[in-house]
C-alpha cells in the first residue's frame, strides 16, 4: 500500500491559516532535496504570514531514503549540501544583496523580501541521532529534535551537542532540546502496543518500548517525565493506532499528561 504524504511547506501554509496561535514546523524536512534560494523564500514567506510561528526541523534523509536519488542528488553529497544550505539561508534571511560561492551552491546579489517575521529568521532545528547530526547541531543548529531514542540517549546526545557547540564558540539554548515520542493510551502497555506498535519503525539495537509511550495515562506521563529528567524540553507527541481514534488519543494526552505536567512545573 502506498502512503500518501503531503508536501510539507504547502501543508504548513494551510495549517498557518487554520490555526492562529499554535506554532508549527517540519519533522524533519530533507534539506538536500531542496533549492536553498527557493526554500529560503518559501520559509520566509510562511514565517512572515504566520507572524513568527514557524519552527522548521531539518534532516539529511535516511540511508534507505529514496528522496535524494529521486531529485538527482548523490547521497555522498547530502552532508555538504546541508551545511551550505543552512549558512546560505540564514544569510538570505538577514542580509541584502547576498553573494555566496560554495561547492554546491552559488548566488550573486540576491535579496529576499519580505524578510521573515523572526528577526534572525526561523530557528533551524536539526534532527538525527548520529554523531554527525549531534556535531552539526552544535556547530550550526538552533535546536535538536530527535526521534526513536531512549531517555538515556537523549541525555548523552545533549551532552555531546553542548561540547560541540562550545568547540564552535556557540551555545544551543537550554530549552531547544526536543524529542518526538509516539504514544498510545490503553488499559495497559501490552494492549497499547498491540494496537499502536504496528505503526512504529523498529530499531535493531533497541526495543520499541524504550522510545515510545504506551499504556495507561500514568505510564505515558511517567515516560515523558523520564525524558524531561534527561534534559528534553520540547516534545512532539505522535498518536499511534487507527486514525479515527486520534482525536480521542490527543484529548487524553491534553487532559492526562500535558495538564498535570504543566501544573507540576508551575
Amino acid at each position: 500500500m502506498k502512503v500518501r504524504t503531503l508536501e510539507p511547506v504547502t501543508f504548513l501554509s494551510y495549517i498557518a491559516g487554520r490555526l492562529r496561535k499554535m506554532k508549527f514546523g517540519t519533522s524533519t524536512l530533507v534539506l538536500p532535496t531542496r533549492n536553498p534560494i527557493v526554500l529560503a523564500k518559501e520559509l520566509a514567506t510562511l514565517d512572515f504570514l504566520s507572524q513568527g510561528r514557524l519552527f522548521p526541523a531539518i534532516g539529511l534523509g535516511g540511508d534507505e531514503s529514496k528522496d535524494l536519488p529521486a531529485v538527482g542528488v548523490n547521497k555522498k553529497e547530502r552532508a555538504g549540501r546541508t551545511d551550505e544550505m543552512i549558512v546560505l539561508m540564514r544569510r538570505l534571511w538577514t542580509e541584502e544583496n547576498v553573494t555566496f560561492t560554495g561547492k554546491y551552491f552559488s548566488v550573486e546579489d540576491v535579496t529576499i523580501m519580505p524578510r521573515p517575521w523572526q528577526k534572525k529568521g526561523p530557528p533551524i532545528w536539526i534532527g538525527g541521532r548520529s554523531e554527525a547530526a549531534l556535531r552539526r547541531t552544535g556547530r550550526l543548529g538552533d535546536g535538536w529534535l530527535v526521534s526513536s531514542v531512549s531517555p538515556t540517549e537523549v541525555a548523552t546526545g545533549i551532552k555531546s551537542i553542548r561540547t560541540y557547540a562550545a568547540d564552535a564558540s556557540r551555545q544551543v539554548e537550554e530549552d531547544h532540546y526536543g524529542v518526538l515520542i509516539p504514544f498510545y493510551f490503553a488499559d495497559d502497555a501490552e494492549k497499547a502496543f498491540e494496537v499502536g506498535g504496528r505503526s512504529i519503525r523498529p530499531r535493531a539495537d533497541l526495543p520499541i518500548s524504550e522510545f515510545t509511550a504506551f499504556g495507561t495515562p500514568a505510564q505515558v506521563r511517567s515516560k515523558v517525565q523520564t525524558y524531561i529528567a534527561a534534559g528534553a524540553t520540547k516534545f512532539v507527541m505522535r498518536p499511534c493506532g487507527p486514525f479515527d481514534g486520534w482525536r480521542e488519543q490527543v484529548g487524553m494526552l491534553a487532559k492526562e499528561v500535558i495538564e498535570p505536567l504543566q501544573t507540576s512545573t508551575d
